[in-house]
């Protein structure tokens, strides 16, 4: 733990774009679905916040990507740091999670499963080495320009609600089970989906916003904390091969538009494992990421006009690694997978030319048990970082939004914005209820994106809870 008090704040923040090639493979479809990229309806950015005090420095680096991977944020780190001095453990690593971006690193399978790569083969890791390496040398050219744009700023923290933007995506049906919303298909369901009684949670409506000023009041930054997947374009069946940032990049142009280009907004999505923007009851829906993007601008910009600054602020962070167990394969689901994987060593592939989804699960239920076999304790990263009353707790995966809200609920800290997918890739954490009903993000089959216990989530709040009272008091 590292910690200044009383010094004037400095910071610097700069943006650069990372959009894809035509071809690239978006992330976030599941099952092996190959999607080369045809289109941009938006920009891909890297953003970063490097903020001083005194002789401390941290840095925030917000990433328009669907998942980073450990391997590529210890790079990320490493360069930083080497290039800058930065501490290794004072730099956060953010993906928004936008399902219309590429990722950066192999997340789909395990490394160790035995999958020849190639050109014809290698979106089935989830993504490809040569986005990934273009971006990373993209993040660390970007954050040496923040940290050279150092300079004394005032911050200004505040909240709004917003509660008509998100939905809890796991709707109970009449016979118990779970279903996801989804907007296509509603043509067909002209009386919404009939069979569904109420969802199973809540969601998180905060609207968080830190602005950076510089001592002119001049807005030089944004930090947005809302909670929710950025799967408006990837809902949309015309747009499914496009490439865009989402809502996160549609409150970025926004924010632009009102505060002047120069302005770097950058965006830390909350625990949205279990939260879309589609809505659940309204038969007519349509997801619309511009509107979105638009709502929350307005409601940011009604927060910073009643906001009050400050030129000091205490800075301060902390990284531990917590030990959570693996789910149990059921012995059925072992022996069929054993079945799929020794008939067919090569993905099978169908008419279509997709990979035979049976295969690909079975291939993901494996990597549970090669990820166990590498890593018999599963190690999970919690990073903190305190900006005056501030505090981002970092969260790797995707926990469902009940975690963050108990983190939030009589929080030491004035404001709490916590961020899902950083550091390294980890799948869902759901609430230990919600292995009961199973559903996608804690499926029966035991798949490489649902692999962690029940528990494993409440250990996760458990444990940032604590770390939060140890910095703040």
């Amino acid at each position: 733990m590292n910690q200044v008090n009383g010094e004037h704040l400095r910071a610097g923040a700069a943006l650069t774009d990372i959009t894809p090639s035509a071809g690239t493979h978006l992330s976030g479809s599941g099952c092996g679905e190959h999607r080369p990229a045809q289109s941009i309806l938006d920009p891909l950015f890297a953003k970063v916040i490097v903020f001083e005090s005194g002789d401390r420095h941290m840095c925030i680096v917000t990433l328009d990507v669907t998942i980073v991977t450990r391997d590529y944020t210890d790079k990320i780190r490493s360069i930083i740091s080497e290039r800058t001095g930065m501490d290794l453990e004072a730099i956060m690593v953010h993906a928004t999670q936008t399902h219309s971006a590429p990722s950066i690193g192999y997340f789909m399978l395990d490394p160790d499963f035995p999958l020849e790569t190639t050109p014809d083969s290698e979106y089935l890791h989830g993504a490809e080495r040569a986005y990934a390496d273009f971006a990373v040398e993209a993040v660390v050219l970007v954050a040496i320009k923040a940290w050279e744009n150092l300079q004394p700023v005032r911050i200004g923290l505040g909240r709004g609600i917003e509660g008509d933007l998100a939905f809890n995506r796991r709707g109970v049906l009449r016979n118990g089970t779970i279903t996801m919303p989804k907007p296509y298909g509603r043509e067909n369901q002209p009386f919404g989906i009939r069979e569904l009684c109420y969802l199973e949670g809540p969601i998180d409506p905060e609207v968080g916003v830190l602005c950076v000023q510089d001592m002119d009041m001049k807005p030089l930054a944004f930090l947005l904390h809302y909670t929710c997947h950025p799967v408006n374009v990837f809902g949309h069946g015309e747009t499914y091969q496009t490439i865009s940032s989402d809502w996160p990049g549609s409150w970025t142009q926004e924010m632009q538009r009102i505060y002047g280009k120069d302005t770097v907004p950058l965006v830390i999505n909350g625990c949205c494992g279990n939260i879309n923007p589609w809505h659940p009851f309204d038969p007519d829906f349509r997801p619309d990421h511009r509107r979105m993007g638009d709502k929350l601008a307005k409601m940011s910009e009604r927060i910073v006009s009643n906001m009050t600054f400050t030129n000091s602020a205490t800075l301060d962070w902390r990284i531990e690694n917590i030990v959570l167990p693996y789910r149990e394969i059921p012995s059925v689901r072992l022996r069929e997978v054993e079945e799929i994987l020794q008939k067919n060593p090569y993905p099978p592939r169908l008419e279509t030319g997709e990979v035979d989804p049976r295969w690909f699960r079975a291939a993901s239920t494996r990597s549970v048990e090669l990820c166990r076999e590498r890593e018999p304790d599963f190690l999970y990263e919690i990073q903190v970082f305190r900006v005056g009353d501030l505090a981002i707790v970092g969260l790797p995966g995707e926990p469902f939004v009940e975690g963050q809200l108990e983190i939030k609920t009589n929080s030491e800290s004035p404001y709490t914005f916590v961020a899902h997918l950083t550091t390294h890739y980890v799948g869902y954490l759901p609430t230990r209820d919600a292995y009961v009903r199973g559903g996608h993000e804690a499926n029966k089959d035991v798949t490489y994106w649902a692999k962690l216990a029940p528990g494993s989530l409440e250990v996760v709040v458990e444990n940032a809870r604590g770390f939060l009272k140890d910095m703040f008091t």
